[in-house]
Order: structure tokens, then sequence, then C-alpha cells
């Protein structure tokens, strides 16, 4: 049978964060000794030239809201991500595309972006980056601030982020990706908890140390795969069961991501150590 819909209104939108996963994808590729090949460095040097121009305009966001266009947080740190990840691939091919000069030009807008969040996209009062400049709302995107390397996970802004979002966004064991009935996005209120949100809440949990809290979200999580272990978009916790769309590769892929970081945090020593705690419990 055919969907009901096919296509999606985004194709339409600005999506500032898309450049930023693009540079990203470039970096890792890069870092594990994949070829840096002309057609990538071309597409690199346009990607960041546009962006240059753009990155101080409001988009639509991750979410690809149907309300207004926003100065959306996350969006503006994904940009950072685009220019901060050109900035350490040209340090090591720095030759191919111009040298020092290139390198000091993108330094300069990654540090203007890095200082337009940091002053425009924190409250001081909530003591929580917002979802958008000038807004008093929450969005589980800044969980990934993080988890890209904006600032560490020490850093009491991040610290401040994490508390506010399980404060109000951590509903009924998963997270939502925001309040619908004081977010604008042209949708109708009420949803599902984006299941991608709670795994990130869990890799800020291991970020943080709290490998207990870690494990816990991602046991939970992982119990509501189908029984061929594939995720939907979201989880409806009044009805117990998945809804939106299925299967969704985001979900599947912040699974990976969480599991990857939960056993790089436990490692092999931590691991035995768990081990023999459970044995000690079931003999005692």
């Amino acid at each position: 049978s055919r969907p009901v819909r096919i296509g999606n209104a985004a194709v339409e939108q600005t999506q500032l964060d898309v450049y930023g996963e693009l540079l990203d994808a470039l970096y890792v590729a890069h870092s594990h000794g994949l070829p840096t090949v002309e057609r990538a460095v071309a597409i690199g040097r346009t990607i960041l030239g546009h962006l240059a121009r753009i990155w101080h305009h409001p988009d639509e966001g991750i979410w690809e809201v149907r309300g207004p266009s926003r100065h959306f947080t996350h969006s503006k740190v994904m940009a950072w991500v685009a220019f901060d990840r050109a900035v350490k691939i040209l340090e090591q091919i720095g030759e191919q595309l111009g040298g020092a000069e290139a390198i000091d030009s993108l330094r300069r807008i990654r540090d203007d972006i890095h200082h337009d969040v940091c002053r425009r996209g924190f409250d001081p009062d909530l003591g929580s980056f917002v979802q958008a400049y000038g807004s008093k709302s929450l969005d589980a995107s800044l969980l990934l601030l993080p988890l890209v390397g904006f600032l560490p996970p020490t850093d009491p802004r991040i610290a401040g982020t994490v508390k506010a979002i399980e404060q109000r966004l951590y509903i009924d064991g998963f997270v939502m990706r925001y309040d619908t009935g004081e977010v604008e996005d042209g949708l109708p209120p009420g949803e599902g908890a984006f299941l991608a949100c709670s795994f990130w809440l869990a890799d800020n949990y291991v970020l943080l140390g709290r490998l207990d809290e870690a494990r816990e979200l991602f046991e939970r999580l992982l119990s509501l795969r189908n029984d061929v272990g594939l995720l939907a978009e979201e989880f409806d916790p009044r009805l117990s069961r998945q809804v939106g769309n299925f299967p969704q590769a985001f979900s599947h892929v912040a699974l990976v991501n969480t599991a990857y970081n939960l056993t790089r945090a436990q490692g092999p020593a931590q691991q035995r150590a768990d081990r023999r705690k459970a044995r000690r419990h079931l003999s005692s």
C-alpha cells in the first residue's frame, strides 16, 4: 500500500545543524585514516563559505518546526561544530586549503559562534541553556552540547542544563523533545517521547560518571524494542506502545552510540568488578 504522505515539508526549510553533521562526518572519517579526497575538500570548502554567510540567521532547527524561524541554540552549536571540525582537519592538511591564513579565518568564526551561543543561548536565571535565543523553553537537543565537545560535561552550565531537562522534560522515565504546550511548532500539543533524546540523556550520565543511572535508562530503552529488535521514532508511556515513524534510524543510531559509550566508560576492569559484585549479591 502507498504511504499516506510522501515527502517532507523540511525540503523547503533552513536547518543549520546539517552542515555541522556533514563536517563532523568528514572529520571522523579523516581521524580514522580514510583518505581526504579532493571532492570532500571541495564540498567542505563550499559548505563553510555558505555557512559563514548564514550561521547568524534564524532557522527551523533539528525538529523542523512549522512555526516561526528562530535562533535555535542547537543549530548554532552545530554551526560551531562545522568550523571546529574544519579547523581540526586543516591543522593536519592545511597546505591543501590555504594554510595558516585559512585556519585563522575559520578559528575566528568558530570562536565568534561559541561566544554568541554562550552569551545568548544561556539563561542565568534558569541556570541552563535554552531552546532558542530569548526563550525560557528547554529542548532535549541541548543534551548534545557536551556530546559534540562544545563545553565539557563538568561545566556548570552543562550540569545545569542536564538538571533542568531532568526536572522539566524527563517524564514517566523518558525524555520529551520539548514542552509542546509552550513551544510554537505548528503541530497540535502532545506527542510521545522521542527515543533518541532519552539515549542522549544516558550519554550525558556516562560523561558525568553516573553510570548506574546511564545503564538503568539504557536498559529501559532496550526493553521497548519489538520482537525483532526495532525501535520507532517515539514511545507513548501512557499507552505503553511505540508510535511515529517505524523503524526509525535516528533511534537506532542513538542506541549504538550509547552502547559504545557505556562499554568504553566501563572498560574490562569495571565489567569484571560488576560481575564480582553481582556474584556476591547472589551468594548473600
